[in-house]
């Protein structure tokens, strides 16, 4: 599966720090898991226990992906493991191919029922047990190849940098009121800004209130199969109240915008997961990759970066389009700058990349006049009875009014089509305005009567060179003093006690050590009182209780926290 991701998304993987996560780090997910098979075996999708078990997905310990990785090929998919938030487009194309992205962090014991930032418990306890289910995990990848193809603004991506900044700091212990306020203050910036939503920015959405924080079933009774829900402890919880309102999932949830560092007050609830892929298809049809035509190729004018334009031939043209000439209401002629490289089914054409279209690529829209029948379906015998004649001097008149004349130099067919007609020593004038000219070189015309799609990014991507930026800022890794060192090491002995490794014991006075120097540590004291009392200690078990109480005393907003520790 991994091996047929192409290069500009392998940028973005990074190894699994397995070996830097923490005894605590694996406290926190036990805590997370415990609680939540407990829970979540009442309110989630029924296919959720199932896929935990299916994927390979351990309650005690934080997973590995090499060994997710050997049970997800068994279904079909994969995982990869990343630094916080990539960007959208890339996050829709790991969908698309199949790979679950998995933000390799772990979440903070102080972030143990929600956290603001991607991480491990998120994904590979939210994300990966619900593929499972075929019917769901069609529809992720489907909706991975629709969103891949989505526009972006220039909007979108300051947003998810402004949202990935927040997120980073939010998610660090270490960051200051200061610092996070600068960086709400930043995306409430970008958020009002003016603008038209952009496709990318609509179907984020539509993931957001599906993939991320769906619900599913009857309206008063719904069941969890969101990730966002199935990961936050907290939020899954909550999110079942009737405070928080519930909607039926229809297409204007593409409207409803989200705030990913807090709780949703509302949720849109789907009747099934056959209806979620209803919705998207019915989105994908108001997409230019389905309508292309003057809308379509404004907006990838519009978003600045890398597109594609397919003609009616099956020519795909990628690059950053600058320009749209018009007949009325109709596109007569459209500019790209360059690089830009031509394919064809989303393979470069022989002879077609970069190297040959450097600073940009321009050609007409329509149909010729004189000329009966679509151009793309005329063969090398019709070509010469309308006069385009190899070595000949031709003379072409669009019904645009666009004028071309030149030496037809040669002709390229694919798939039964002619794709394109190249000219030397050619002019293309419209409009007193001349468009190309004989110094320029030879002259490529694409063959086709519209445009019938545009989609984001280029057709043949390793072919161009796409290369998603890497993120600059880095997920914060918390520094640790020594103090948190010895710590850790104390929940390592309890963890190897736990799992009957050797002749490990839990260290004598041990929650003496825990109040003199970590007061506030209520997790390692919830791990003790129950190993104590599966180990029969009997003088530890209700020392250890005694010590959870008085936590909760001096730590009110630990107790609930406690005393769901104890229920599991």
């Amino acid at each position: 599966m991994l091996e047929r991701l192409p290069a500009h998304l392998l940028s973005l993987v990074i190894d699994q720090p397995y070996n830097e996560y923490t005894a605590r780090d694996h406290a926190v997910w036990r805590y997370v898991m415990r609680r939540n098979v407990r829970y979540l075996s009442r309110v989630a999708h029924g296919s959720y226990l199932d896929g935990l078990k299916r994927t390979g997905i351990s309650i005690e310990e934080i997973p590995h992906m090499y060994g997710m990785n050997r049970i997800l090929k068994e279904i079909g998919w994969a995982a990869v493991a990343v630094d916080g938030f990539i960007p959208p487009p890339a996050f829709m194309e790991f969908q698309a191919y199949n790979v679950l992205v998995i933000a390799a962090d772990i979440r903070p014991v102080g972030q143990i029922e929600y956290t603001p930032a991607p991480d491990i418990i998120h994904e590979a306890a939210g994300h990966a047990p619900i593929i499972a289910d075929p019917e769901y995990a069609e529809y992720l990848r489907l909706f991975g190849e629709i969103g891949s193809k989505a526009f972006s603004s220039v909007r979108d991506y300051r947003l998810y940098e402004a949202i990935r900044h927040l997120s980073i700091l939010k998610s660090d212990p270490n960051s200051t009121e200061k610092a996070i306020e600068e960086a709400e203050r930043q995306l409430q910036e970008v958020e009002q800004q003016p603008g038209r939503p952009s496709e990318m920015s609509l179907i984020r959405n539509l993931h957001w209130w599906t993939v991320e924080y769906g619900l599913i079933g009857e309206m008063k009774n719904p069941a969890i199969y969101g990730a966002g829900l199935l990961s936050s402890i907290g939020e899954s919880y909550s999110a079942l109240q009737d405070n928080v309102k519930k909607i039926p999932y229809t297409l204007e949830a593409m409207h409803q915008g989200f705030d990913i560092t807090t709780r949703q007050p509302q949720l849109f609830v789907t009747p099934d997961f056959a209806h979620l892929t209803r919705v998207l298809r019915e989105f994908e049809s108001t997409m230019a990759l389905r309508k292309g035509g003057v809308e379509g190729i404004q907006k990838a004018i519009d978003s600045g970066n890398v597109a594609t334009c397919v003609y009616s031939s099956g020519l795909q043209v990628s690059g950053t389009f600058s320009k749209l000439y018009l007949n009325g209401d109709e596109p007569a002629y459209i500019q790209a700058a360059g690089p830009v490289t031509l394919s064809f089914n989303g393979r470069q054409l022989d002879g077609h990349g970069r190297d040959r279209h450097p600073h940009g690529f321009g050609s007409p829209v329509g149909n010729i006049r004189g000329i009966p029948l679509p151009p793309g379906k005329m063969t090398g015998p019709m070509l010469s009875e309308y006069g385009l004649v190899k070595d000949e001097k031709s003379m072409l008149e669009f019904e645009s009014g666009l004028k071309l004349g030149g030496i037809l130099d040669s002709y390229l067919y694919a798939g039964g089509r002619l794709l394109l007609l190249t000219f030397r020593e050619c002019t293309v004038e419209y409009r007193g305005e001349i468009l190309f000219e004989p110094a320029w070189g030879m002259y490529d015309m694409a063959v086709g009567t519209s445009i019938v799609s545009c989609f984001s990014g280029p057709a043949d991507a390793d072919a161009f060179g796409l290369a998603y930026p890497v993120p600059s800022e880095k997920t914060h890794k918390i520094i640790y003093s020594e103090k948190d060192k010895q710590l850790f090491r104390l929940y390592q002995n309890v963890r190897d006690v736990r799992e009957g490794k050797g002749k490990a014991l839990i260290p004598g006075g041990i929650l003496s050590t825990l109040a003199e120097n970590h007061p506030d540590d209520w997790l390692l004291p919830l791990e003790i009182y129950e190993v104590a009392g599966r180990r029969g200690m009997q003088d530890l078990e209700p020392e250890a209780g005694r010590y959870l109480e008085e936590i909760k005393i001096r730590y009110p907003a630990f107790a609930h926290l406690i005393e769901n520790g104890l229920e599991v």
